[in-house]
């Protein structure tokens, strides 16, 4: 993991928002941590990585969510 972000207690659509800024701060093929516990957050983080061609690696564990970027 290159970078942690902590998006806990923040709803829809922040999570992404914070994803999308903070993504360029890791090289490609780096991993960002996305610590969010907003309900949507899973689906919004998947569709996310899907319409900007990075890839979601995986939830290690509940409200975790690993992208790793490609571009």
């Amino acid at each position: 993991m290159d970078l942690l972000l902590d998006c806990r207690g923040l709803k829809c659509p922040l999570p992404i928002i914070r994803l999308a800024q903070r993504i360029g701060e890791v090289p490609v093929g780096g991993v960002v941590r996305v610590l969010a516990d907003d309900p949507a957050a899973a689906n919004d983080i998947a569709a996310w990585c899907r319409m900007k061609h990075q890839e979601l690696v995986g939830s290690p564990g509940p409200d975790t969510f690993d992208v790793r970027r490609l571009s």
